[in-house]
C-alpha cells in the first residue's frame, strides 16, 4: 500500500530512481481511483436525472482526476526509466503515434540496473527504508 502512496509524496521530483513495484502499484492505484470516480459520477447522473448533464458531471470528476495526477504520473514514470539507467526524456516516445504507448509500456516492465548508476542508489537496496517515509 505504501508504494501506491509513494508518487504522491515525491509529487513533482523528477530525479532519483523508482522500481517496477512502485510505478505499477501507482498505475493499479490509479485505475481504481479512476473506477470509483466512474460509478460515482455514473451514480450522480443517474441520480440527476441521465441526459447529458449526468454524463458531464462524470468528465469533470475524470478531468479534475487526470489533472491532479498528471504530474505524480510523468514524475514515477521518468524516475522508472532514471531506473533503467535511460533519460527521462524517454517519457516523450508516449507521444509517438500508435506504438509510442506500446513501447513505454515495454520499458515499464523491464528490470533497472543494479546497483548505482548515474542517477542514483539501487531503489531495491534501499527497500528497507519505505516504511521510514510514512514515519
Amino acid at each position: 500500500m505504501e508504494y501506491m502512496f509513494l508518487p504522491l509524496k515525491r509529487y513533482a521530483d523528477f530525479s532519483g530512481r523508482s522500481r517496477r513495484k512502485e510505478y505499477w502499484m501507482f498505475a493499479l492505484g490509479y485505475i481504481l481511483v479512476a473506477l470509483a470516480v466512474g460509478i460515482v459520477g455514473g451514480l450522480l447522473g443517474a441520480i440527476s436525472g441521465g441526459g447529458s448533464g449526468g454524463s458531464s458531471v462524470l468528465f469533470v470528476l475524470l478531468g479534475l482526476l487526470v489533472l491532479g495526477l498528471l504530474i505524480p504520473s510523468i514524475a514515477v514514470q521518468v524516475r522508472r526509466f532514471h531506473d533503467q539507467d535511460k533519460s527521462g526524456w524517454f517519457v516523450l516516445i508516449n507521444f509517438v503515434p500508435y506504438v509510442g504507448g506500446l513501447i513505454v509500456l515495454v520499458f515499464m516492465c523491464l528490470d533497472g540496473t543494479r546497483g548505482p548508476n548515474r542517477f542514483g542508489p539501487d531503489p531495491k537496496e534501499s527497500a528497507a527504508d519505505v516504511g521510514d517515509i510514512f514515519s
